[in-house]
């Protein structure tokens, strides 16, 4: 199967609202494998500023307005939408030199990760537009004065500066974070495959999903754009570290403090353990994903393994292996079936990357592939952007020193030997910071080493071995729930990370003040603002419950036979419970005391309105803490509290979160915890 040429077409950017096309007639975009003509891309003309004003004061008040759960529900309706139409960005796809399997990763690969937040969103935020960060702070000994840290959405924008490798998935994966926070975004990719990404973008927009205007895209140079960006704009980028470190002093960026986070160059390091000896499965593991990180997608991945770290005694056995394994690897025409690697994104890029190969070689050799010599299965290898892989080795890495600051960002790797797992640690450590590090060993000792070790210098450590070989997602591959970043030359940068991405699009601000008006700003009861009593609120659906409902009870003496029944009934008969003299031994302890299970189970006797009624189940709690021994003879009360209320946006019931304290009868509080319910929104349901 080949791609059938067509008419170049051209790019558009859509901003304020309207797709409008540059000035220009634009930059030609060539197919890497072809070198024909696909799109033509230019940005001269376009009002940046009127861009980012757009976004925040027309479209940023109605992303804000949505509680999170709504945001969620567009991205997974976004994401549903896209995945339906994937095959076209699949053919699309295929001009930039990415194979099908190199075009799962991307299209289908950040389509996933919007789905991912779009999950995330829902399980595990409130529904709700504001944030609670930590417990609350009490600032008085009365609870009159307390404080709670929240998170805010900024009141910006979001400026994404992507790079060529991923026109989909570098896209997605920075603007659904940004758009769950509540933040619209302006999305700038790289030019070489812009077309993918614009071709994206329109089918986005065509669905009418998200609020007008909440993705705004530049196809081509973003011009002005950075003088007009604010403290409340955030700006990402992806790229080489030199254009990092220059948008990152921008004047505008530097005067206004404004957040940026960088994914820059990353000498990414495997190691492979002394225990992971040829013919053990952590071996062939270790050759498997090399090759795999040298050849998906042509190696131009930031993840990919740039140093390849193994024992000096197995170095011979090591490149032999990559060797007949890269020997094999087809390359050509991407759409075509059984080609394994497709050119580089453009002719000026494998130029780049023979430059860095011949500037590797000042410390090492090639021992397999030659830049010079392309040989393909397809295609034209000099029309077309085609590299075969690349392996060199350094036999003195400690010496050498531009395989620790050089990469070639294309199908090329290099072996460095170490005698000693100290210098494994090492070697990984001189990449100066990079986005992730993985060792392959079954000994524990060995990975306790060498993550502990390579941690401080890595965003990402992946340890790999035969238990995790079928369920691992391998060195390269930045997941929706870990974060993707790295110190150092990485960048310095984190995104993805779960909530730890939609929060870097939030301001965490410290609110002071009498816990009622705090309970107002958060949503959230807390020690001190005021309750209301009445009939029991079980009794009560989402539609009549209240924050601050309240339940006192009667209170329950604890026996020595209820101690005694509960630990011969539940097999827990530890000595604190049921052996005076051993209790009293213990530092905690004046005798014997009842289990904390018991208390809990005491509690909710006490608290449980029995009766069919709105609370359909208990599915948890939160926080349990027992806080004071409770003796034979004790009183207990239950004091609680509805403390927040999380209606499902697409379910008939909802969350409701309710402060459970526990006292004796000298008003201690022996347990405190948060109780979980599922509630119905009406009563009786229909």
């Amino acid at each position: 199967m080949t791609t059938l040429a067509r008419a170049p077409r051209r790019l558009e950017s859509y901003v304020c609202g309207s797709w409008t096309a540059g000035a220009k007639e634009g930059q030609p975009l060539l197919d890497a494998a072809t070198g024909e003509t696909v799109a033509l891309i230019d940005s001269t003309g376009l009002d940046f500023a009127a861009a980012l004003a757009y976004g925040r004061e027309v479209v940023g008040p109605k992303l804000r307005a949505l509680s999170f759960h709504e945001r969620a529900g567009l991205l997974k309706a976004l994401g549903t939408a896209l995945m339906e139409r994937k095959e076209e960005f699949y053919a699309e796809s295929f001009h930039t030199g990415a194979t099908r399997a190199d075009g799962w990763v991307d299209i289908e690969g950040g389509i996933g990760t919007m789905l991912s937040y779009a999950s995330k969103g829902r399980r595990e935020l409130p529904n709700t537009r504001v944030l609670i960060d930590g417990p609350v702070e009490p600032l008085s000994r009365d609870n009159s004065f307390s404080a709670q840290h929240i998170l805010t959405p900024l009141q910006g924008v979001a400026v994404h500066i992507n790079a060529f490798n991923f026109p989909v998935w570098g896209m997605l994966e920075k603007v659904a974070p940004a758009l769950l926070a509540g933040v619209p975004c302006v999305v700038k990719p790289a030019s070489q495959t812009a077309y993918l990404t614009e071709l994206v973008v329109r089918r986005i927009v065509e669905t009418g999903l998200l609020p007008e205007g909440a993705l705004q895209l530049i196809s081509g140079s973003v011009g002005d754009l950075l003088d007009h960006v604010t403290g409340q704009d955030v700006v990402t980028f992806t790229g080489s570290a030199g254009t990092g470190r220059k948008l990152k002093a921008h004047p505008a960026v530097v005067a206004n403090s404004v957040r940026f986070t960088m994914e820059a160059d990353s000498l990414n390091a495997s190691i492979l353990g002394p225990d992971a000896v040829p013919g053990t499965p952590e071996f062939d593991l270790f050759v498997k994903e090399v090759v795999r990180e040298m050849t998906v997608k042509a190696g131009q991945k930031c993840t990919a393994i740039r140093r390849v770290i193994a024992p000096r005694a197995h170095v011979q056995a090591l490149v032999e292996a990559l060797r007949g394994r890269l020997d094999r690897t087809a390359v050509g025409l991407p759409a075509e079936e059984g080609i394994r690697m497709g050119p580089l994104a453009s002719l000026g890029q494998r130029e780049e990357v023979r430059a860095r190969i011949r500037d590797l070689q000042a410390d090492a050799e090639i021992v397999a592939g030659d830049p010079d010599d392309v040989r393909v299965a397809s295609g034209d290898a000099e029309k077309g952007a085609f590299l075969n892989p690349v392996l060199l080795y350094a036999d003195r890495p400690f010496e050498a020193a531009a395989v620790h600051d050089v990469e070639a960002f294309g199908p090329v790797s290099t072996v460095l030997p170490y005698d000693t797992l100290d210098e494994a640690v090492a070697l990984a450590r001189k990449g100066k910071g990079s986005l992730v590090a993985s060792v392959f060993t079954d000994d524990p000792a060995v990975a306790e080493e060498v993550a502990i070790g390579t941690a401080p210098f890595h965003g990402r450590v992946l340890i790999g071995n035969r238990a995790s070989a079928k369920s691992s997602t391998g060195h390269g591959s930045p997941l929706a729930g870990l974060v993707h970043g790295g110190p150092g030359r990485a960048g310095g940068g984190e995104e993805l990370g779960g909530m730890r991405g939609v929060t870097h699009y939030m301001q965490r601000t410290a609110v002071q003040g009498a816990p009622r008006l705090l309970s107002a700003v958060t949503g959230r009861w807390i020690e001190g603002a005021e309750a209301q009593q009445g009939i029991h609120p079980f009794r009560k659906s989402l539609a009549k419950l209240k924050i601050g409902d309240q339940l006192v009870t009667e209170r329950r003496t604890v026996t020595q036979d209820d101690v005694e029944h509960f630990a011969h009934f539940t097999g827990d008969t530890f000595y604190a419970h049921m052996n005076e003299e051993a209790a009293k031994a213990n530092p905690f302890f004046d005798g014997r005391v009842a289990h904390g299970y018991l208390i809990a189970s005491f509690a909710a006797g006490l608290f449980v309105d029995p009766a069919p009624g709105p609370v359909l189940a208990n599915y948890g709690v939160d926080n349990l803490r027992f806080l004071t021994p409770v003796y034979f003879g004790d009183s207990l009360q239950v004091r609680l509290t509805c403390k927040e209320i999380n209606p499902r946006a697409t379910a008939e019931h909802g969350e409701v979160r309710w402060d459970c304290q526990v006292t004796n009868q000298n008003d201690a509080v022996v347990a405190q915890y948060d109780v979980l319910t599922m509630v119905a929104k009406d009563w009786p349901q229909a």
